[in-house]
């Protein structure tokens, strides 16, 4: 009988089995070190990814809040919605300060809002300017009007000419049907409000001014100089005084001595 521990068939057989085995463990190990530096190097990747998925949900989520909010009036909502827009603000900069602008002005925060939308529009481009300058030619003139209550009508008058100037160096671009799609208020006639905006500035503009001309003093009135009688009338007058002596003369020849007669009036 033979024995299978001994049989030279056999050994190879088991040297075989094993080497096979170390091989794919070897490999088994490779590739998972393979998997891990690629998981490793991916990992950045993974996580600008995740970074912005999450960023882009958070715009959209802040922009809602925002909106909603300034819809109801609550201004302070809608301008802390707003301000979360402004963190690695890398899509769409001009959106954050254009946002919390806009609640700003709401809240009659003119100063501070015409400060965000000015960022907001050396932040936009293309047409992007459309929107942000109606705003902001809307928020200086309220800033006129508040001038204008105040009774500076000085400084109203700026604030409108200013508006004036920004409303009427807008693009012509803005007057478009994509410009209009990408209002933020797309029921809002751009083109109309423009136009609205510019006929109202110049009005306001101009009783401004005219308030603060100095009033125009009135010519003075020319002495008459007394009317004069005519040669007419000087030569009646004359011969009435002529006569009137010649009276009082026969009175007194005709007068007797220690007479109390009364004169009559001539």
């Amino acid at each position: 009988m033979t024995d299978l521990s001994t049989d030279p068939a056999t050994q190879t057989t088991s040297a075989d089995t094993t080497a096979a085995a170390s091989a794919l463990l070897a490999a088994n190990r490779r590739r998972r070190r393979i998997r891990r530096w690629i998981a490793i190097g991916t990992l950045p990747l993974t996580l600008a990814a995740l970074l912005f998925v999450g960023k882009l949900l958070s715009m959209y989520a802040f922009a809602h809040q925002s909106i909603s909010a300034y819809v109801v009036d609550d201004y302070a909502g809608s301008e802390a919605s707003a301000r979360g827009q402004e963190f690695l603000n890398w899509f769409e900069p001009f959106k954050a300060p254009f946002n919390v602008g806009t609640a700003l002005a709401g809240a009659e925060k003119l100063p501070e809002a015409r400060t965000k939308l000015e960022e907001s529009l050396e932040l936009a481009h293309g047409l992007e300017v459309c929107t942000v300058r109606i705003n902001l030619a809307l928020v200086i003139e309220r800033q006129g009007d508040a001038a204008a209550a105040d009774g500076d009508g000085a400084a109203a008058a700026e604030f409108y000419g200013e508006a004036l100037t920004l409303t009427s160096e807008t693009p012509e671009e803005c007057n478009s049907e994509e410009a209009q799609q990408q209002s933020s208020d797309p029921d809002r006639d751009m083109q109309k409000t423009k136009e609205d905006t510019e006929d109202r500035l110049k009005q306001k503009q101009q009783e401004q001014q005219e308030q603060q001309q100095p009033e125009e003093q009135k010519p003075e009135e020319e002495e008459q100089p007394e009317p004069q009688p005519s040669d007419e009338k000087l030569d009646e007058l004359k011969e009435k005084l002529e006569q009137g002596q010649q009276e009082r003369d026969q009175r007194q020849d005709g007068e007797e001595p220690g007479g109390t007669g009364t004169d009559k009036p001539w």
